[in-house]
């Protein structure tokens, strides 16, 4: 299992600097950033930075959008950071959440999403394309396509992650609902005509690392409270058989989401957010507890656990998946497969 971090772009960029080292060093795979322009910093400087100061480690949003910028900006920028970063960059990108409705608007649809991804795919290639009526080429692109993740919870964007994702972000460490999440991105898969098994999968939650059960549980309550906006928006579209009520029974006395406070500890966005769903859909407990969970993860098909460092104590948890967590994992990775008695 690869081992990854994001990082809301809240704090300084010196921080997120020494932060990206020290999970490199620590033995993370992965560097992500929330991509909300308008509630944090943009994050494409940022991504400058941690490429510039890091020899290994995969940087990318998580995620940005269709919507945000024109997509001849974004496929500039990652075929520029791709050539800073000797093509380490990928790519998160999903409909947009709060970097839309913060500003009242609505995500894209998946038509344009897929459209979108396709067009960022070209350019980065240099290939020569038609964009709104005009044949353009970025002739200098040489440095690679960005591996694709595309995030989604529905059916149909599971679907879509199947068809055109080299790899699917699904917000949730529930191994149920991952279970559920996949069938999905399969079944995209195969009607698209592709090897389910070449797509990389992504579980992404936060993580407290301690004894203390109700502290840890109040560090990543919010957690579930953001999930919760894109269940709302699934219960609108879906009949309630057709989704899992693990998925949506949460959000039964949920009464609203104030996007200012988007993604913060202690929110009170998260007060409708029980005990029993900050135990799903988040790691919190005692080493041994987290690497039970992780296993159980990675059982169901996970090839990445992302760690949306956000909750405080960031260092620390860097420090204690360093040196009693990523270790087993990797252990674990190397070791032989015994031979068969003949």
């Amino acid at each position: 299992m690869e081992f990854a971090i994001t990082f809301k772009p809240d704090m300084t960029p010196q921080r997120i600097v020494s932060l990206t080292k020290q999970a490199e060093a620590a033995g993370f795979d992965y560097g992500w950033m929330f991509d909300s322009h308008v509630l944090w910093q943009e994050p494409f400087p940022l991504m400058t930075l941690m490429a510039a100061n890091t020899q290994k480690m995969r940087i990318g949003p998580c995620v940005t959008n269709p919507a945000v910028r024109d997509w001849t900006v974004t496929a500039s920028l990652f075929a520029t950071l791709n050539r800073i970063s000797g093509g380490r960059m990928d790519i998160g990108i999903g409909r947009g959440d709060s970097s839309r409705r913060v500003m009242g608007k609505r995500p894209t649809t998946l038509a344009v999403l897929e459209e979108c991804v396709q067009t960022i795919r070209d350019l980065c290639a240099g290939k020569q394309i038609t964009y709104e009526e005009k044949e353009i080429q970025m002739a200098w692109a040489d440095a690679g396509v960005p591996p694709i993740w595309v995030a989604g919870y529905g059916p149909k964007a599971l679907r879509c992650a199947g068809k055109i994702g080299d790899g699917v972000i699904l917000q949730f460490a529930d191994p149920h609902l991952i279970k559920w999440c996949l069938n999905f991105v399969r079944e995209g898969a195969e009607e698209a005509g592709r090897d389910f098994s070449k797509i990389k999968v992504m579980a992404a939650a936060p993580v407290w690392v301690s004894d203390d059960l109700a502290v840890a549980r109040d560090r990543v309550r919010w957690f579930p409270a953001l999930v919760s906006n894109h269940v709302v928006d699934l219960v609108s579209k879906y009949k309630p058989e057709e989704l899992p009520p693990e998925l949506i029974g949460f959000i039964k006395d949920r009464k609203g989401y104030n996007y200012l406070h988007h993604a913060e500890v202690g929110s009170s966005n998260a007060e409708f957010v029980t005990d029993e769903v900050v135990d799903r859909f988040c790691l919190v407990g005692p080493v041994a507890e987290q690497q039970r969970r992780l296993k159980e993860l990675q059982d169901v098909g996970v090839t990445q656990f992302n760690i949306y460092l956000m909750c405080g104590e960031e260092e620390k948890i860097v420090e204690v998946y360093s040196k009693e967590i990523i270790p087993e994992f990797r252990k674990k990775a190397a070791k032989p497969k015994a031979k068969k008695r003949k």
